[in-house]
């Protein structure tokens, strides 16, 4: 491993976990995710106890498309999992991902939360929201992203970089309901209102508006949970209770979402297996899971969120096709670079 450098080889989830269950299988699906390790071991550990099943996970925070271009059919990979559209778009691009020929995922998931070359699918939502103070902002006087570029908010928001992937994503549905020139015209009003430069996490936007460093914030829904029940840093409630969440445009096109996303790697020797996981993932029972202990909303219509989940609100989605936005996540990159976000 130490020849891998930027690579964290993460547990091992398998049958060890619950001695006391049957075991069903001893055969080993392994996983490349851009997401944290401890944000699939309840999906993970919940299959294993279903079917025996093992996981050998990999989390790979960067460079994972190059990676598994220089291994070629070496690569001990199954299948991959990760964070936004554009990550899993690259992967498809690439040529690395095979297609799924799932009736299941395809009945469990929506076309626009697929891609069209059945390369992918997403396996849960995030919506960007937009995170106000309780105490300086009443909750209906921001409808629209749009308002974020108004005179009235200038020093009032505070945002990461925009050249997160969350925000990017953002701005490129931006582009995509705007053209290039009104989002730019939209980012250059956003930067001159932010009460500082960007910076930090989502969690930290929230700790600066109970600071009183600014009132407005973008924000993925699911940081407010986390925030709210966290029990190693109990500071973190105090934050998540300085807020409200604000679904926008919800009068027109809907809410932006970005989501987590699968798929399945061409050399791969244990497809159907790494198939029949991915499906699952999109079942009622992974999806109860993702929403009542990630805080993310299902993608398959037929599971609700969890009773939390629902009790933020419910929202119109915005439907923008997800390979659109991350066509468009370029674009989206050279107006963050110009206009300074």
């Amino acid at each position: 491993m130490r020849k891998i450098p930027l690579f964290i080889f993460g547990a091992v989830y398998g049958l060890g976990i619950l001695a006391s269950q049957p075991v069903l299988a001893t055969e080993t699906i392994n996983i490349f995710t851009y997401r944290q390790p401890a944000l699939l071991a309840p999906m993970l550990e919940a299959y294993t106890k279903e079917t025996g099943i093992e996981f050998k996970t990999v989390y790979a925070p960067k460079g994972l498309v190059a990676r598994l271009q220089a291994e070629g059919a070496s690569a001990q990979a199954d299948m991959v999992i990760t964070v936004d559209i554009s990550r899993v778009k690259e992967l498809a691009d690439s040529g690395l991902l095979a297609p799924l020929n799932s009736p299941v995922i395809a009945g469990n998931v929506p076309a626009h939360l697929r891609a069209k070359d059945d390369s992918w699918t997403a396996l849960s939502l995030r919506a960007r929201i937009l995170a106000i103070s309780k105490e300086r902002v009443a909750k209906d006087s921001l409808k629209n992203i749009e308002q974020l570029a108004e005179l009235e908010w200038q020093g009032r928001v505070c945002t990461r970089k925009g050249s997160h992937v969350y925000n990017r994503a953002l701005l490129a549905s931006l582009i995509a309901h705007h053209g290039e020139e009104g989002t730019k015209a939209w980012a250059e009003g956003l930067v001159a209102n932010l009460a500082r430069r960007p910076q930090g996490n989502d969690r930290a936007q929230a700790k600066a508006i109970y600071a009183g460093e600014c009132d407005v914030a973008l924000m993925n829904t699911y940081y407010y949970g986390k925030m709210k029940f966290n029990k190693k840093e109990p500071g973190q409630r105090a934050w998540a209770d300085s807020i409200d969440l604000v679904f926008f445009n919800q009068e027109g096109r809907g809410q932006h979402v970005n989501i987590s996303a699968g798929g399945i790697l061409k050399t791969s020797k244990n497809k159907e297996r790494a198939k029949a996981f991915l499906a699952w993932l999109t079942s009622a029972e992974a999806q109860r899971l993702y929403t009542e202990i990630n805080y993310e909303y299902p993608v398959n219509p037929a599971s609700a969120p969890s009773e939390e989940v629902a009790s933020w609100g419910s929202f119109k989605m915005d439907k923008l096709s997800l390979a659109e936005i991350a066509r468009l996540s370029p674009a989206a990159q050279r107006i963050i670079n110009s206009t300074g976000w």
